[in-house]
């Protein structure tokens, strides 16, 4: 079954690529109720979900924050500041023979995985560095 490109699931896409720094889904619901207040917040996150299950965006689950949802689906890995939370992408792609190695020790199908890399950037290594120093 064919799924419907709505008018809203084409707001949500939008809102996430003219956002462009891996939005949460709460980010993504306040920039799109700026230009159409009559939107829901289920609404926007059901689209951001439908939208990641039809491979238009990429779902990026965190553990110790809101998940956050980018528009560019090449294979690369992301890195989060654990000071103030800054979220980018990091030019190393990821090894896709994990997910066959994966798939062969243990029996999964159609395995996928993130790698998100966690440290301090260097803005907030700089405001420590002067508060120290």
């Amino acid at each position: 079954m064919e799924k419907r490109n709505t008018i809203q699931k084409r707001l949500v896409l939008d809102a996430v690529c003219a956002l462009a720094d891996h939005p949460t889904a709460e980010q993504v619901y306040a920039e799109v109720v700026q230009h159409h207040p009559s939107i829901s917040k289920a609404t926007v996150y059901r689209n951001l979900n439908s939208l990641a299950q039809d491979g238009q965006l990429r779902h990026i689950p965190l553990a110790n924050g809101a998940d956050r949802f980018d528009h560019y689906l090449q294979p690369h890995s992301h890195i989060e500041c654990t000071e103030c939370g800054c979220f980018c992408d990091v030019p190393i792609t990821c090894d896709e023979s994990l997910d066959a190695k994966l798939e062969e020790l243990t029996g999964y199908q159609n395995s996928t995985h993130e790698l998100v890399f966690r440290g301090i950037c260097p803005s907030c290594a700089h405001k420590a560095a002067h508060k120290a120093g």
